[in-house]
């Protein structure tokens, strides 16, 4: 797998990461193993982890992992801080000096390791002062427990505003061909500050890669009630455009939908890496595939009109 500079740093990572979302909820401690060995196999780095992913356990999982199936340190791990995984509502998020430091050091202890590759504020906090936010990242770096820091889910003038106090290396984002949001003023302040883009939900919740084309399967994501919402906002004329696209796309390349969605997010601008999360082995493997897919400019091009 191919690898890429994480914004101006010279962090380099797998331009594809494996996302840990699923893990304790639709993926058990086995199939994650399994994921997690196919991954490294294929030459993936970079591992996407969070203490509110399927309210801890997740975390857990990838703890009992690391250096039992795979060593520590072939891996680029990437956290997050800032939200608690058993609140609701406005207490939820806490990025104060306390509550990040907290659950930074919690983490650490989890995953038996010394540092994060990548620290992530989780979510702007409107109670916390951002110069609070910057000067504690600043110490994650200056005491070793993060190599790089950064944030996810900022806008553009929230990434700029934290990027003037701290040097951030990355920001993760929803980014897809039915989600493009960031392109507005996310992704130009990343590029202006030499942040990288690692893009979040590439394929839609599923949505591109054609599985929705004839209704709402039992087993999916959109028949989930906790997790439906997520979904149904892209079954629309305007998604069932793009996906019929992607899917023309795919049968004049000879691949998956799976494929040309992921390749062109992974193409954009700034990306260093799309993060996706699979249910399954059959799943992953499926994703590792799409590896090798360069789209070529027209397609490219053709897809960003349909899309816009």
């Amino acid at each position: 797998m191919k690898q890429r500079s994480v914004g101006g740093s010279g962090l380099r990572v797998s331009r594809i990461g494996l996302g840990t979302l699923t893990w304790g909820r639709e993926t058990d401690g086995d199939e994650a193993a399994a994921q997690l060995l196919a991954f490294v196999e294929a030459g993936g780095t970079l591992i996407d982890t969070s203490p509110a992913y399927s309210g801890g356990k997740s975390q857990r999982i990838l703890a009992e992992l690391l250096g039992d199936v795979v060593p520590r340190d072939v891996l680029v791990l990437t956290g997050s801080s800032g939200i608690e995984p058993a609140s609701v509502g406005p207490d939820r998020v806490d990025c104060s000096r306390r509550g990040l430091l907290r659950q930074l050091d919690e983490t650490l202890r989890e995953l038996d390791t010394d540092h994060l590759d990548i620290w992530q504020v989780a979510m702007w906090d409107e109670l916390t002062p951002i110069d609070e936010v910057a000067a504690t990242l600043q110490h994650a770096l200056s005491s070793g427990r993060a190599r790089y820091v950064g944030a996810r889910g900022y806008t553009g003038w929230q990434l700029a505003t934290l990027a003037a106090s701290v040097p951030l290396t990355a920001v993760q984002a929803e980014y897809s061909l039915l989600e493009r949001s960031a392109e507005a003023e996310l992704a130009p302040a990343a590029l202006h500050h030499g942040v990288g883009i690692c893009a979040s939900t590439p394929l839609a919740g599923g949505i591109l890669t054609g599985k929705y084309r004839n209704g709402v399967p039992a087993d999916s994501r959109g028949a989930d009630e906790f997790r439906a919402g997520d979904v149904h906002v892209h079954l629309t004329d305007r998604g069932t455009r793009v996906v019929d696209a992607v899917v023309t796309a795919a049968d004049g390349l000879g691949t998956s939908p799976l494929a040309v969605a992921l390749a062109w997010v992974r193409d954009r601008p700034g990306v260093s890496s799309a993060i996706v999360g699979a249910r399954d082995l059959a799943q992953l493997t499926g994703v590792l595939a799409a590896e090798e897919l360069e789209l070529p400019r027209a397609i490219s091009a053709a897809l960003d009109d349909v899309s816009a």
